[in-house]
């Protein structure tokens, strides 16, 4: 019986919050924090493709994320760059 009653008593609580309106999250404040990270990065790529691509290449136009990342690969060999730099220059020319 013991077992029944706490059951019960579970459900109830159950039931309760259930009915409670969800807690509301402020997702403005993460999207800017996101936001800006996302313009950080673009603004270090920018500033490692003319430092180390700007130097012999123009910035060319934009190509897709898969053909980027190919050219990009074969160029840090070239280069010598580290592979943040890579990373940050793909995003900055996929962008």
């Amino acid at each position: 019986m013991g077992v029944a009653v706490l059951f019960c008593g579970l459900l109830m609580v159950t039931n309760v919050r259930a009915g409670e309106a969800p807690a509301k999250k402020d997702i403005g404040s993460t999207q800017v924090t996101q936001n800006a990270n996302l313009e950080a990065m673009r603004v270090q790529g920018e500033q490692r493709f003319r430092a180390n691509c700007g130097r012999c290449h123009a910035a060319p136009e934009k190509f897709p994320p898969r053909m980027m990342s190919t050219v990009v690969r074969h160029m840090r060999v070239r280069a010598t760059i580290t592979n943040q730099d890579m990373k940050l220059v793909l995003f900055y020319m996929t962008q």
